[in-house]
């Protein structure tokens, strides 16, 4: 007798063209008697992972997928597979096969047993859950320190708030999806941020598995999505998370202006107006560099796209210098204490630095190259 619950199970992938057969496979022995599909999310494998999903998908009518070209991460892949979705029931794992599918019939099974179950996750932390794969003992520290970190925000208890294996029902998918910010890797807790308020959970021990095929997309960038998330969460109604980066970015050109300076001018004897130039030149450079491996992570710019960007860095803080210098040289004339003048004439050169930017070196330039005919 086929279920009545409809489930579809959301699957991230770059290359994984050897893993997406096996995955699918297993779901198949799995799910049998139940209404279920399967939706790949592919953010433009380049492996020959798009031609087995497109073999897949014209054989098997419960398998689809999206083919993202020019935007990747895990978490907006997994929210743009919900969205395509009319299912009851939403499960999200990887496609490495490091996450133990056989507890997916269970998962399914609660959301049919309890019509007010709204979050199913899969654990490594709770009763015989366990394994952590190939991680280091670093990778391990991390994950824990991460999980503890996470408790200070959120209002759903879980064990394992860094699991990718979960699944939601949808009305909860639809409360929170425009509360989240999509970003980074770790979609289960921006799910639960997002929330707002404690939802009804049950907990699947698993074992985690070590990755057979491909290799992990995770780095130390991913940390910083991580600790981005949870200060988004918890500060982000005050001021863009996104700009204190930005101008903690600029702390770090500033540290590497001074030393660039003192080292031209006062150990290689060039002038002072040559030096700081350079230092300067040197700063912006650092700061386009970190600002688009880090602020701007998920928008960042590769390969021919980095020397449009960084001219057109460079040029809009220059522009932001000088609307610095105006602004300061406007309050000093007018009786302001000339530190304030100076310290708002910088904040205002940052907030315009940071709005221009952020809409032209990482939003229209993108869009500008990926659509100019050399890119066809």
């Amino acid at each position: 007798m086929e279920s009545s619950q409809s489930v579809s199970i959301i699957i991230p992938c770059l290359n994984e063209r050897e893993n997406i057969p096996i995955v699918l496979e297993r779901l198949e022995a799995l799910l049998v008697g139940r209404k279920w599909e399967a939706v790949f999310v592919d953010d433009d494998s380049r492996d020959g992972s798009l031609e087995v999903l497109f073999n897949l998908a014209r054989a098997k009518p419960h398998v689809r997928f999206i083919r993202r070209i020019g935007r990747r991460g895990l978490s907006s892949a997994c929210l743009e597979g919900m969205a395509s979705s009319v299912a009851d029931v939403f499960a999200v794992m990887d496609c490495d096969l490091q996450h133990d599918e056989t507890i997916l019939p269970k998962i399914v099974a609660a959301f049919e047993a309890d019509p007010s179950l709204e979050l199913a996750v899969g654990t490594r932390y709770a009763d015989e859950g366990g394994g952590v794969g190939e991680w280091s003992k670093v990778r391990i520290f991390i994950s824990r320190l991460a999980t503890n970190l996470g408790s200070l925000a959120r209002k759903t208890e879980l064990s394992d708030p860094m699991s990718g294996f979960f699944a939601i029902r949808r009305e909860v998918f639809e409360q929170t999806v425009r509360q989240m910010t999509g970003k980074g890797f770790k979609i289960l807790l921006d799910m639960v941020l997002s929330a707002g308020r404690p939802l009804k959970t049950r907990e699947f021990p698993y074992e985690f598995r070590t990755r057979q095929h491909g290799e992990s997309k995770l780095d130390i960038v991913v940390g910083f999505e991580y600790l981005y998330l949870l200060a988004d969460k918890i500060f982000g109604r005050f001021v863009p998370v996104s700009f204190v980066v930005y101008v903690l970015a600029g702390l770090s050109g500033l540290f590497l202006h001074l030393a660039t300076l003192g080292i031209l001018f006062r150990c290689v004897g060039i002038t002072f107006v040559t030096a700081q130039l350079t230092a300067t030149l040197v700063a912006m450079v650092s700061n386009f560099l970190v600002n688009n491996s880090v602020t701007f992570r998920q928008q960042r710019l590769k390969g021919a796209r980095l020397l449009p960007g960084l001219l057109a860095y460079i040029a809009i803080c220059g522009l932001g210098a000088t609307v610095n210098v105006q602004a300061s040289e406007y309050l000093f004339e007018n009786q302001i204490p000339w530190w304030f003048a100076g310290a708002a004439g910088a904040l205002v050169g940052a907030v315009w630095n940071y709005a221009v930017s952020t809409q032209i070196v990482w939003t229209w330039l993108p869009g500008i190259l990926r659509n100019s005919p050399k890119s066809k």
